[in-house]
């Protein structure tokens, strides 16, 4: 009988302020939230839909703000969001990359688009949407706009979007920016001074702790990327029923992805509004998740399909990289520069997996840097207008 033993029931404190939270703010999104008014924030920036067709597939019309420039030597940048994210995400950077700067600060004409099955954009009703489509229809919208070169930025699946943009259309993508690290070690035939540097340099204290926080993401944080990437429909059906659902779902992550960011619940009903009021409906956004694993897994609908190792070879596109402690993936910067011709590189000392919208003047000073007139990528772009 030594083992049994007396047990009693004892709720951790931050499971019960988390049940608190939710409880709090489903209660404030139900009576006190005010939609209007954030919807009416969000229109205060130039929107349009547009009809744009993957190759297979029927035209998405497809939702985006697209600020202009005054100035004429304007860079056009296409900004990709992730999952959760949706536009949102953009607002913070919109006003202050249009605006530019003197000297040599640059300006930038923005695009900030919902991707298919998120937000303000039409849904996919065929499988077989995968990384290579999202890309196909970003690139086509920015021919259609008239900006034939243009550049791009993106963190989460904006860093995957981004990478299969640089790689099927290097002729019209003239660099981009990244905010994750997804990078492989590398290899002694392919990068052989890469690999002798992360062979022999002993990794700093921010590049062990990036090893930690990734190995926490992979062991405790990823569960939701299983079931999304394994049964998107079942849970698709849990975050379109239940408002509720739907915040606890996402809430979760704006909360453990996040360095320390004070979150208003104004902030946090807008961001799960937009899933809500999605026009494609929660379940839909999801379905990124399946339809990437399948082509990883050798088992894409169609030829050809981009797969994450092909992201990660290098390519000759210029790169820029931006880190942040408390984002998912990190890597050192070993790793990272084998993606290719690295131009631009920064490690902030704080901020997590959204930073446009947790540390907006960071994304926006780096992007100035790296395109500033005599920065490292200030000449890859051939200005071009706009048919808007």
């Amino acid at each position: 009988m030594e083992d049994i033993q007396p047990y009693e029931i004892t709720v951790p404190e931050p499971d019960l302020a988390d049940l608190k939270d939710v409880r709090r703010l489903a209660k404030h999104w139900a009576a006190g939230f005010d939609w209007r008014k954030a919807e009416a924030a969000l229109n205060r920036f130039p929107q349009f839909t547009t009809d744009v067709a993957a190759d297979g597939f029927d035209p998405v019309k497809l939702h985006f703000l697209h600020q202009r420039s005054d100035d004429p030597d304007a860079i056009p940048l296409l900004f990709v969001h992730g999952w959760p994210g949706s536009i949102y995400e953009g607002t913070k950077l919109v006003d202050a990359l249009a605006r530019g700067g003197a000297g040599n600060h640059p300006s930038f004409h923005v695009v900030v688009p919902s991707l298919p099955n998120y937000g303000f954009s039409g849904g996919v009703g065929k499988r077989g949407f995968a990384i290579d489509q999202y890309a196909e229809v970003l690139n086509g919208l920015m021919l259609k706009l008239g900006y034939d070169q243009y550049v791009t930025q993106g963190g989460d699946w904006g860093w995957f979007i981004s990478r299969a943009l640089s790689h099927r259309y290097p002729q019209h993508v003239k660099a981009t920016h990244l905010n994750l690290d997804v990078a492989r070690q590398p290899g002694w035939l392919k990068h052989p001074l890469l690999a002798l540097e992360h062979g022999v340099k002993p990794y700093s204290k921010a590049e062990r702790e990036g090893f930690a926080r990734s190995e926490w993401f992979l062991k405790e944080g990823s569960g939701y990327g299983a079931v999304q990437t394994t049964k998107p429909q079942t849970i698709g059906y849990a975050l379109s029923d239940s408002p509720v659902a739907l915040l606890a779902w996402i809430y979760e992550k704006l909360h453990d992805w996040t360095d320390s960011y004070p979150w208003t619940d104004d902030e946090i009903l807008t961001w799960v509004s937009i899933y809500w009021f999605s026009t494609a409906g929660p379940a839909a956004s999801v379905r990124i998740y399946y339809e990437f694993a399948r082509v990883n897994r050798g088992e894409a609908t169609r030829p050809n399909q981009i797969t994450q190792e092909q992201m990660m070879d290098w390519q000759p596109v210029p790169v820029g990289l931006s880190h942040f402690p408390k984002d998912l993936i990190l890597r050192p910067s070993s790793w990272t520069r084998a993606l290719g011709r690295v131009v631009f590189e920064k490690t902030h000392p704080d901020g997590g997996h959204f930073p446009a919208w947790e540390r907006p003047e960071a994304i926006v000073g780096d992007l100035r840097e790296m395109f500033a007139k005599s920065g490292p990528a200030g000449a890859v772009v051939k200005r071009a207008g706009s048919k808007l």
